[in-house]
Protein backbone atom coordinates (compact mmCIF):
# COMPACT_ATOMS: atom_id res chain seq x y z
CA UNK A 1 0.00 0.00 0.00
CA UNK A 2 1.23 3.26 -0.60
CA UNK A 3 1.21 6.51 1.16
CA UNK A 4 -1.93 7.65 0.06
CA UNK A 5 -3.60 4.80 -1.45
CA UNK A 6 -6.75 4.27 0.51
CA UNK A 7 -7.47 -0.07 1.96
CA UNK A 8 -10.23 -1.45 -0.80
CA UNK A 9 -11.88 -1.84 3.05
CA UNK A 10 -11.95 1.76 3.61
CA UNK A 11 -13.37 3.10 0.39
CA UNK A 12 -16.13 0.11 0.35
CA UNK A 13 -17.44 1.55 3.77
CA UNK A 14 -17.01 4.72 3.07
CA UNK A 15 -19.18 4.32 -0.19
CA UNK A 16 -21.70 2.43 1.57
CA UNK A 17 -22.17 4.63 4.33
CA UNK A 18 -22.28 8.05 1.60
CA UNK A 19 -24.94 5.92 -0.28
CA UNK A 20 -26.93 4.61 2.67
CA UNK A 21 -26.86 8.12 4.13
CA UNK A 22 -27.86 9.93 0.56
CA UNK A 23 -30.53 7.19 -0.11
CA UNK A 24 -31.72 7.62 3.84
CA UNK A 25 -32.39 11.01 3.35
CA UNK A 26 -34.10 10.88 0.60
CA UNK A 27 -36.63 8.41 1.37
CA UNK A 28 -37.37 10.06 4.44
CA UNK A 29 -37.31 13.66 3.38
CA UNK A 30 -41.20 13.52 2.75
CA UNK A 31 -41.85 13.07 6.42
CA UNK A 32 -39.58 15.90 7.16
CA UNK A 33 -41.83 18.14 4.62
CA UNK A 34 -44.77 16.72 6.00
CA UNK A 35 -43.55 17.70 9.86
CA UNK A 36 -43.31 14.25 11.13
CA UNK A 37 -41.93 14.57 14.70
CA UNK A 38 -38.89 12.68 14.70
CA UNK A 39 -38.21 13.10 10.71
CA UNK A 40 -35.52 15.79 11.86
CA UNK A 41 -33.57 13.48 13.80
CA UNK A 42 -34.11 10.80 11.24
CA UNK A 43 -32.28 13.32 9.11
CA UNK A 44 -29.63 14.29 11.10
CA UNK A 45 -28.51 10.60 11.31
CA UNK A 46 -28.81 9.84 7.41
CA UNK A 47 -26.36 13.26 7.05
CA UNK A 48 -24.08 11.87 10.03
CA UNK A 49 -24.00 8.95 7.77
CA UNK A 50 -22.81 11.20 4.65
CA UNK A 51 -20.47 12.61 7.14
CA UNK A 52 -18.73 10.08 8.43
CA UNK A 53 -18.47 8.52 4.27
CA UNK A 54 -16.77 11.47 2.93
CA UNK A 55 -14.57 11.75 5.75
CA UNK A 56 -13.26 8.11 6.00
CA UNK A 57 -12.67 8.82 2.06
CA UNK A 58 -10.56 11.38 3.34
CA UNK A 59 -8.88 9.28 5.61
CA UNK A 60 -9.61 11.27 8.90
CA UNK A 61 -9.35 8.75 12.18
CA UNK A 62 -12.16 10.54 13.95
CA UNK A 63 -14.67 9.31 11.26
CA UNK A 64 -14.07 5.83 11.96
CA UNK A 65 -15.48 6.13 15.26
CA UNK A 66 -18.27 7.97 14.31
CA UNK A 67 -19.12 5.15 11.50
CA UNK A 68 -19.03 2.87 14.64
CA UNK A 69 -20.68 4.86 16.92
CA UNK A 70 -23.43 5.18 13.65
CA UNK A 71 -24.01 1.63 13.14
CA UNK A 72 -24.35 0.57 16.55
CA UNK A 73 -26.66 3.61 17.30
CA UNK A 74 -28.49 1.36 14.75
CA UNK A 75 -27.61 -2.28 16.58
CA UNK A 76 -29.81 -0.24 20.02
CA UNK A 77 -32.62 1.01 17.83
CA UNK A 78 -33.31 -2.45 15.88
CA UNK A 79 -33.26 -3.68 19.44
CA UNK A 80 -36.73 -1.93 19.95
CA UNK A 81 -38.02 -3.90 16.75
CA UNK A 82 -36.89 -7.29 16.19
CA UNK A 83 -34.14 -9.84 17.21
CA UNK A 84 -33.35 -10.71 13.65
CA UNK A 85 -33.23 -7.21 12.92
CA UNK A 86 -30.72 -6.42 15.61
CA UNK A 87 -29.03 -9.23 14.73
CA UNK A 88 -28.90 -8.38 11.09
CA UNK A 89 -27.25 -4.61 12.28
CA UNK A 90 -24.92 -6.34 14.93
CA UNK A 91 -22.76 -8.71 12.47
CA UNK A 92 -22.63 -4.93 10.30
CA UNK A 93 -21.64 -3.63 13.41
CA UNK A 94 -18.78 -6.45 13.57
CA UNK A 95 -17.87 -6.65 9.89
CA UNK A 96 -17.69 -2.52 10.07
CA UNK A 97 -15.58 -2.79 13.01
CA UNK A 98 -13.24 -5.34 11.11
CA UNK A 99 -12.76 -3.25 8.10
CA UNK A 100 -12.07 -0.15 9.25
CA UNK A 101 -9.49 -1.16 12.31
CA UNK A 102 -8.12 -3.93 10.26
CA UNK A 103 -4.08 -3.44 10.08
CA UNK A 104 -4.05 -1.89 6.52
CA UNK A 105 -6.65 0.82 7.47
CA UNK A 106 -4.58 1.54 10.73
CA UNK A 107 -1.98 1.81 8.83
CA UNK A 108 -4.07 4.65 6.35
CA UNK A 109 -5.18 6.34 9.08
CA UNK A 110 -2.53 6.62 11.16
CA UNK A 111 -0.34 8.08 7.80
CA UNK A 112 -3.43 10.85 7.47
CA UNK A 113 -3.24 12.05 10.97
CA UNK A 114 0.62 12.63 10.52
CA UNK A 115 -0.51 14.45 7.18
CA UNK A 116 -2.46 17.28 6.36
CA UNK A 117 -5.66 16.44 4.41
Amino acid sequence: MTANKRPVSVLVVAGLYVAVGVLGFAAHFRELLAGHGDAPMIELTELLAVVAGVFLWRGNNWARWLALAWIAFHVLLSALHSVREMAVHGLLCIAIAWLLFNAAADRYFQRSETQPT
